[in-house]
Parts: structure tokens; sequence; C-alpha cells
């Protein structure tokens, strides 16, 4: 009863105080608006009408237009989606923000983003700028971002993409692009690996894209085609876009197999859009049906078989031969041995190689086991030397008949005349022999004459010189019908070269 006021325990009130400071240590974590946590000295409050939980901090749905300032530097995931946000500067957050690993900006009104605005979250993982109005992705726009995982960029209005826009990406491996003004395939995002190697999705649904390149596509591994998703675009219709899909959903790729409906194509002559499996009917292109195509080799080649499985990642257990021959095990005259990517490799191949190859593939997700056919031809490649075209053979052939017609034809050899006027005199112009050498038939009466009266003196003896000439010392008709004879034209049917004249052949 004293007015004194008593006094507790020593202990008893040392547990009061510390289960009152737990409370007031848990009341910012349970109560929005209120005090987070001691950083640096100084004790850092939630944005004003926004929820904050540890180091979650959501300003979803709350028509801002801009971003909130002074956000605490150890925000990890900050939601700021379905807001009124119209542009992204590099200043929207003037302290880096080191921890901040999701970035959540879907359902805004976004149509212009800094090349600048990721240079104070440079540790940025996930990044959503789904539902906005992006039109264009300007160059090294998201280059900023070394070590981005995941980037959705679905339902805006993109219609151009600048080359670079994806540059120092490397970590990057799912891009959703879907549901946007795309009409030109972004090959360089695939064909280029060292770009965005780790690239595993690739979401271009439901744009305007019209061709593929069905080439480069194919040479793709299976794990980048199962994450690559092209449905519900208007693509034209032809008997390789059919190949390539047939061999998709062969392969049980998630990419075909899940949107098989929503995969059509449009076709000229009809004005319609059919399903890309049906360009083998009759009634669209009578497209050939599809086979597996198998890996052909010569005797003596160095071939390498893939395990070409639909993960990434899997592991090859071992290779099965068409021997029932296990791999990796290895003895030391062997011809085949497992690389270190998990491919079979042969050296000299052999016609006993022929058949059909398994391979035994483990992942986490599930197991996988593929068949490869390998036929051997039973010859050598040919060489170099070996593989002229035969029409290109054929023509050069042609073209070397044709050049030693015309020289048969208009090139005749050096006659008497080249040997000067003095050697022609000395030498007879006519012979039995040349004469019976001639193929053109002579019409002229006296000149038949002529060749009678030779030939009567030839045989009457006196007159007949060595090798059948008529002897210098004739009758001075005789030496005037020589004289006219030497200046006969080159194309006289008696000379001996008459066979090589222009005179057509009279028969």
């Amino acid at each position: 009863r004293s007015l004194r006021p008593r006094r507790l325990p020593t202990r008893r009130g040392a547990v009061r105080g510390a289960a009152c400071g737990r409370v007031w240590l848990l009341l910012p974590l349970l109560l929005p608006g209120c005090g987070l946590a001691r950083e640096g000295g100084s004790v850092l409050s939630c944005p004003p009408k926004c929820v904050c939980a540890s180091n979650i901090i959501s300003c979803s749905k709350l028509a801002l237009g801009l971003v909130p300032a002074k956000l605490p530097r150890f925000t990890a995931i900050l939601d700021l989606s379905h807001n009124n946000l119209s542009r992204l500067r590099a200043d929207w957050t003037p302290a880096r923000l080191p921890h901040l690993h999701s970035l959540l900006l879907s359902h805004n009104a976004l149509g212009f983003i800094s090349t600048e605005a990721f240079c104070h979250v440079p540790h940025l993982r996930y990044l959503d700028l789904s539902s906005n109005s992006i039109k264009v992705l300007e160059e090294f726009l998201f280059s900023q971002l070394q070590e981005l995982e995941v980037l959705l960029l679905y339902n805006n209005q993109i219609a151009q993409m600048d080359r670079s826009a994806f540059d120092d990406m490397a970590r990057l491996q799912k891009l959703y692009l879907s549901q946007n003004h795309i009409s030109r395939f972004p090959v360089e995002l695939l064909k280029d690996r060292a770009k965005l190697p780790d690239l595993a999705l690739l979401d271009l649904s439901a744009n305007k894209i019209k061709d593929l390149p069905v080439a480069a596509l194919k040479g793709l591994p299976a794990w980048m085609k199962n994450g690559l998703y092209l449905h519900s675009n208007p693509l034209s219709c032809d008997c390789g876009l059919y190949e390539l899909f047939a061999h998709w959903h062969a392969r049980q790729l998630s990419s075909v197999v899940d949107f098989r409906e929503e995969l059509v194509c449009s076709l000229p002559q009809a004005k319609r859009s059919i399903s890309v499996f049906s360009l083998n009917s009759q009634d669209s292109l009578n497209c050939s049906e599809f086979k597996e195509h198998m890996l052909e080799a010569y005797l003596g080649d160095k071939v390498t078989i893939d395990c070409d499985t639909k993960v990434r990642g899997a592991t090859t257990r071992e290779w099965v031969a068409p021997n029932n021959r296990r791999f990796p095990e290895e003895t030391a005259n062997s011809t085949m041995r497992v690389l270190g990517n998990g491919s079979l490799q042969i050296r000299h191949v052999r016609v006993e190689d022929m058949g059909t190859y398994t391979c035994y593939a483990v992942s986490q997700a599930f197991n996988e086991t593929l068949y490869v056919d390998v036929m051997v031809h039973n010859f050598t490649q040919p060489g170099p030397h070996d593989t002229l075209n035969t029409a290109y053979t054929t023509l050069v052939g042609c073209i070397l008949s044709v050049i030693l017609v015309l020289i048969y034809l208009y090139l005749t050899p050096c006659r008497c005349c080249c040997r000067g006027n003095e050697k022609l005199a000395a030498q007879p112009e006519d012979s039995i022999n040349s004469s019976m050498l001639s193929t053109t038939p002579n019409h002229d009466p006296e000149a038949a004459g002529r060749k009678g009266s030779l030939s009567h003196l030839t045989a009457s003896g006196p007159m007949q010189g060595q090798n059948g000439k008529v002897k210098p010392n004739s009758t001075p008709e005789q030496a005037a019908r020589r004289a006219q004879k030497a200046h006969r034209k080159m194309s006289d049917p008696d000379s001996v070269s008459s066979v090589f004249s222009d005179t057509p052949i009279v028969v």
C-alpha cells in the first residue's frame, strides 16, 4: 500500500523488453508503409501506397505516371505493372540498385525506352516489358543487361528490331516476342551462336512472318528447335515448310506437338489458310510423304554421328552399334569412339558399319533414345578430278568436234604455189595418181579429152619418165596444155587438194 511503485524482477523485465523489441522489428514487415530496415545508419521507408515485404516492393495498379523516387537500395523485386508509365528514362532510378534482379513493367503505356535506362540495374535477370506500346527496338537497347536470363516483349507493337538490340546478352535463355508486328524472321539470333549462346526459347508466334529460312532452321540442334515457336503466322505454303515441320513433329518437339493446330499456311491459288501437315494431300501441293533421311558415307571416310537430343545439357550414356556392340567401351584397335560432346565417331568406314545406331541420353527432365540410320556405299568417294559434271564434259566435246570440222573444211594445207613460181614450173602439175585421188567428178569434155591424151602418152612408153611423169621434151602442143594447167584455180577438180576445196560435189 505504499506509494512507491512495485519493482518487477530483473529477469522478467528483460524478457518483456526483448519481446517488445521483436514486435517492433516485425511490424514493418506486416504493415504496408511502415519502416523497412536499417541500412547505412538511416531508416528507409516504403514508397507511398506501395506494398513492401522484405526486399519485395509492389507498386502495381496505382495509376502511376512516374516511378516512385528513393527506392531502397536492397530492393530485389520491383513490380510496377498495370500503371500509366509512358517513358523509361535513364534517371527513372537516380540511385543504383545493385540487388535488383526482377523488374516488372507490363501493362503500361511504354513507348520509349532509353538505351541507358538499365545502367543502374546491371544485375537484372528477369525483365517483363509485355503489353506495352513499344514499336522499335533500338540499337544496343539491352546491351547493358549482361546477366539477363528472361526477357518478355510479347503483346507490343514491335515492327522493327535493330540487329544489335540484343548484343552482349550472353546469358539470355528465353526471349518472348509473340503478338507483335514482326515480318522478318531474325535469323541472326539463332545462326550466330556466339551472340546468344544460351538461348533455348524464342517465341515468334502470332506475328506477320511469311517466309522462313528453312535451310538455316534445319541445321539447328534439336534443343533449340524444341523451343522455337512459329505458330499463328501467315506462312506461305511450300513443300520445304511441310518437310521442316513434319520432321519436328516426328521428333516430338514441343514447339510443333503442342501447337499443331495453329501451324497453318496460306495457299496463293486458293486464297485460304490450311494446316501445314495437309500439304502432302492431293487437294493442296501434293508434297512427298516425309521420311527420315539416313546418313550416307563412303568407304574409308571418317563419320561423326551426333546424339541430337531435344534437351540441352543431356549427357550421352552409351551408343549401341548395329552389331550390338556398346560404347564407350573401346579396345585398342577399335575404329569407333565416343567424343566429349557425346557424338560417336567412326574412323575408316567399312561396309560392315552400315545399319542403325542407337543413342541413350540422360537428363534431369527425362531420358531419350535416338536412332540414326547409316548407309555405306561400297566404293570410295570420288576425288576432285572425277567430279566433273557430265553436261560440262559433253559440251566441251561438242565444241572440240565443231572446231575440228571447221579446220577440216576451211583450213587447207600448203600447196605447191607456196614454194614459188620456179618450183611450180619445174614440177609437172598433173599425174595419173593425183587425178585418181580427186573425189569430184570432171564434167568438162575438154578436160576429159586432155586426160585421155595424157593417158595415151603415158601408156605409149616413149614419153613416160620417172615416177610416171611426162618427159619435158614433149611436143609444143603438150607444153601449151601444161602451161594452161599451171594457171588453174585452186578449185580445179584435177588438183590434188580438190578434196579441201569449196566446190560443191555433183552427184
